[in-house]
């Protein structure tokens, strides 16, 4: 029996001096680096996919075409965060991550990062389809609760928000 993926993994960081800007916040362009790095760990340990490798060994790999980020509440200097990265989209050449970036227990939102990515061939930089293998861990990995819409990121930073908000509210009544 094949062993079920984890759709959504998460890890914490520290928000490290170096990546702060001069009121101890977490720069803008940063929150980018530390969104990507927590998805290339989530994919090495929870999916045996390197990303170089696959580069090299199929001649293909994921480039980014766009961001959607939402900053919603600073990350601060000596901070632990929590990064939740999922996949809300695929199709034969591309994908959609959604990464989330949230205080340590997990209880409020701080940014809201959608990445969309195409399959690209390394010599020519063309799109090119998913292998058959790649698309069947794709569909695995789809987190299909979530309805990705092109254009509603706004009502998905929304409604995680609104989720939130709930979680606590009920924790508080416990």
């Amino acid at each position: 029996m094949a062993v079920k993926l984890l759709q959504t993994p998460e890890t914490t960081y520290r928000i490290h001096f170096q990546d702060c800007d001069m009121l101890g916040h977490l720069n803008n362009a940063r929150y980018l680096d530390y969104f990507l790095n927590a998805r290339e760990d989530h994919t090495t340990e929870h999916y045996a996919l390197n990303l170089g490798q696959l580069a090299k060994e199929e001649g293909a790999g994921w480039v980014i075409t766009k961001h959607h980020i939402a900053y919603l509440r600073p990350a601060n200097h000596g901070e632990t965060v929590r990064i939740r990265t999922q996949l809300i989209h695929f199709d034969n050449s591309n994908l959609v991550v959604e990464m989330q970036m949230l205080s340590e227990d997990g209880s409020r939102l701080k940014s809201v990062l959608w990445s969309e990515m195409a399959f690209v061939r390394v010599a020519s930089a063309t799109r090119t389809d998913h292998t058959d293998e790649l698309m069947d861990m794709l569909d695995q990995l789809d987190v299909e609760d979530v309805s990705y819409d092109p254009d509603g990121f706004d009502e998905r930073v929304k409604s995680l928000r609104k989720k939130l908000k709930r979680d606590r509210a009920g924790r508080d009544d416990e």
